[in-house]
């Protein structure tokens, strides 16, 4: 049983699920049945409602895994409590009564240091999971490709890469859908992973932002031009949309969206030290082949799109 299949991340992980030889059955809306990854089965059910999953999803039938790369699609706080733990929840009550026996789930490095409403919603389901008696693995990948490709058409159209503070404050090894969703389907047959917490990036030295800007005006053949944004702003942003959020919930959610976008532009997304609280690039395990910058390439050429959802900064 695959959540989520409808997503990038999701859709590479049915693509490598049925490559690798399992029968998978992805719940889906009705909406999405047309985005899903050829080879798997479309079921639409309601993913907040243990009983839709049990009706309509398992039917009765023998399932050995549910591998679930659902996640919110805006990170505000009621998004995120209903997909990241509530939703989860009822698939791991479906899945017991199922009979399931093993349960893989896509996280995020970032849940590391959390301060966000997601990332304790992410955490608070991984505690349930873990304490669930099902064999598990909890996946935590750092950057998507798409998280940092949001600026491939401003810079394309001429405009300055815009970087936070000096460009150098954060620094990920971002890991392509392909190499995410091969890891992924791979947690089913490889028993080092079970009942496991896995940090994962894609292969590479860690990059910064400026890295990123110097790699696309490359590719371009064009001098560097970067346009630098102060921290600042984020937090006079944050402040603003908190008083007002405190008289009206849209602007709460507003406050929490600059929240998540100031952790991002100020968190590396790599490994964390728990002793000296620093980010590590070494304690970072690499997983696939492709790398950014050869993504990058494929966009410029025509081979390949950025699909941004929800995951645009800029």
């Amino acid at each position: 049983m695959l959540l989520g299949g409808t997503g990038t991340a999701g859709r590479a992980t049915a693509a490598a699920l049925c490559e690798a030889g399992h029968d998978v059955v992805a719940v889906t809306r009705a909406s999405s049945r047309s985005t899903l990854a050829p080879g798997a089965e479309a079921r639409v059910a309601d993913v907040t409602r243990e009983a839709s999953l049990r009706e309509e999803g398992f039917r009765g039938e023998p399932f050995d895994a549910v591998v679930s790369c659902l996640t919110s699609r805006t990170g505000v706080p009621g998004d995120a409590w209903a997909i990241e733990y509530e939703a989860h929840m009822a698939a791991l009550s479906a899945a017991q009564g199922a009979g399931v026996k093993r349960f893989v789930l896509l996280s995020a490095i970032c849940v590391q240091k959390p301060r966000l409403a997601f990332q304790h919603a992410k955490l608070a389901f991984e505690e349930k999971l873990i304490a669930s008696g099902l064999t598990y693995s909890i996946v935590r990948p750092t950057a998507f490709f798409k998280s940092l490709s949001g600026q491939i058409e401003r810079v394309r159209q001429g405009k300055p890469f815009l970087v936070f503070g000096n460009g150098q404050l954060t620094a990920c090894t971002p890991i392509s859908d392909a190499d995410l969703g091969a890891y992924m389907a791979g947690c089913l047959t490889d028993p080092a992973r079970e009942n496991r917490v896995l940090p994962i990036g894609g292969p590479g030295p860690a990059i910064t932002p400026l890295d990123q800007a110097e790699a696309l005006f490359g590719l371009l053949g064009e001098p560097m031009r970067v346009r630098r944004v102060p921290v600042a702003l984020l937090d006079t942003i944050v402040a603003v949309s908190a008083t007002l959020g405190r008289v009206s919930p849209a602007w709460a959610d507003r406050a929490e969206r600059a929240r998540i976008g100031r952790f991002y532009a100020t968190e590396s997304m790599l490994a964390l030290d728990p002793e000296t609280g620093r980010y590590d690039r070494e304690a970072t395990p690499s997983t696939g082949s492709e790398t950014l910058f050869e993504f990058y390439a494929k966009v410029l050429r025509g081979e390949a799109r950025v699909d941004l959802g929800e995951h645009a900064v800029f």
